[in-house]
C-alpha cells in the first residue's frame, strides 16, 4: 500500500505546483478518475477547466483530446470514419478524438442528442462502434464534460440516461482573490503544464486503479447504509426518480477512492455522505421544480435522517 500512497502524493505535489487554487475541484476530479467514472463541470467558462483536465492527463503522462460541442457537430466527428484510400484502393478507419485516455468535450449540452448519444456508450462500454464495427478505447478512458449554468436547460439539455453516466457534478468557482491576483500578475499555468514531465507512467495509474478497487474493504454496515441512501431517494415523495443500482456502484468506487486518498484501506461512512452533493444530485429527478441550493439542502436533510452505521 505505501507505494500507492506514495502514487497519490506525486500527483497532489504536481497539482500544487501549477493549480493552486483550486483544490476541492482537483480533489473531487481525481477521485472521479480512480473510480474509473466521468465528470460533469456546470460552471461559467473562463475558470479553467481545460487546464484542470489538461493538468490531469499531463500528470500522468495520458493522451488528451478535446471536443467542442456545437449544433451541427456530428457523431462521426466524435468517434471518427473510415475514408477511402486512393493508393490502397480501400477504406481507412481514423480515429476521432474521442480515442484519448482524457476527453474533455466543452459545452456538451450544445451538441445535438443523436451526438451525445455517440457519447453513450463510449462512455458507459469503454467502446465505440462504427459501421458495424467495434473499437475499444484507450485505458484509462475518462471524460470531463462541461456545461453553461445559465444553458443548462438551452439547446439540448442532457437526458436522465446520459446524467446517470456521470459519477460527479460539481462546479469549480471563482479563484480567491488572492488567487486571481497572481494569476493576473503571472498568467495562465497551461504553458508550464504543456512543458511538464508526468510524474506516474500510464501503467502506473492502471494499476493504482486497480489496487484501489480490488483492496479497500468495505464492511457490510456500509452496503447497507448505502441502500438506506438509495431507499430514501426512492422512497421519498420529493423525488419522482431515486438512484439507480448504476448509481449506487459508482457511489461505492468512489467511496473506495476516497479512504484510499485518506489513507485507509475500509470504507467510513464519510466516504459516502460527504460526497452525496457530487454523486446524489444530478442523479435523481425532483417532483417539485427547485432552484440548485434548494435541492441540495432538501438532499442533505433527508440524508441526515439516516443513522451512521455503527
Amino acid at each position: 500500500m505505501k507505494n500507492y500512497r506514495e502514487d497519490i502524493d506525486k500527483l497532489f505535489e504536481y497539482y500544487d505546483k501549477y493549480l493552486q487554487g483550486k483544490d476541492k475541484a482537483l480533489r473531487l476530479t481525481l477521485i472521479t478518475f480512480l473510480s474509473r467514472g466521468h465528470l460533469l463541470i456546470e460552471d461559467v467558462p473562463g475558470l479553467g477547466k481545460t487546464t484542470l483536465a489538461l493538468a490531469i492527463a499531463k500528470s500522468m503522462g495520458l493522451s488528451f483530446g478535446r471536443i467542442q460541442c456545437t449544433n451541427d457537430l456530428l457523431p462521426t466527428d466524435i468517434t471518427g470514419l473510415s475514408i477511402f484510400n486512393k493508393d490502397k484502393r480501400s477504406f481507412e478507419f481514423r480515429k476521432g478524438p474521442i480515442f484519448n485516455n482524457i476527453v474533455l468535450v466543452d459545452e456538451i449540452n450544445r451538441a445535438t442528442p443523436k451526438t451525445q448519444s455517440a457519447l453513450l456508450e463510449s462512455m458507459g462500454e469503454k467502446q465505440v462502434t462504427v459501421e458495424g464495427k467495434t473499437y475499444n478505447l484507450p485505458k484509462p478512458f475518462f471524460v470531463i464534460a462541461t456545461q453553461n449554468p445559465s444553458e443548462q436547460h438551452g439547446t439540448f439539455p442532457l437526458p436522465e440516461s446520459q446524467l446517470d453516466r456521470f459519477l460527479m457534478k460539481i462546479s469549480i468557482g471563482y479563484p480567491s482573490r488572492k488567487r486571481e491576483l497572481e494569476i493576473l500578475k503571472g498568467g495562465s499555468s497551461r504553458g508550464e503544464i504543456n512543458k511538464s514531465e508526468p510524474v506516474l507512467s500510464s501503467e502506473s495509474v492502471l494499476n493504482l486503479i486497480n489496487f484501489i478497487k480490488n483492496n479497500v474493504k468495505v464492511d457490510d454496515k456500509i452496503y447497507e447504509y448505502l441502500l438506506e441512501i438509495a431507499n430514501i431517494t426512492r422512497e421519498s415523495s420529493e423525488f419522482l426518480i431515486g438512484l439507480s443500482t448504476r448509481a449506487m456502484l459508482s457511489i461505492l468506487n468512489a467511496a473506495k477512492v476516497s479512504a484510499f486518498v485518506n489513507n485507509r484501506d475500509y470504507v467510513i461512512p464519510e466516504d459516502i455522505s460527504d460526497y452525496c452533493r457530487y454523486t446524489v444530485s444530478h442523479r435523481v429527478i425532483f417532483r417539485r421544480q427547485l432552484p440548485e441550493d434548494e435541492k441540495t439542502d432538501m438532499l442533505k436533510s433527508l440524508l441526515d435522517s439516516i443513522k451512521f452505521p455503527v
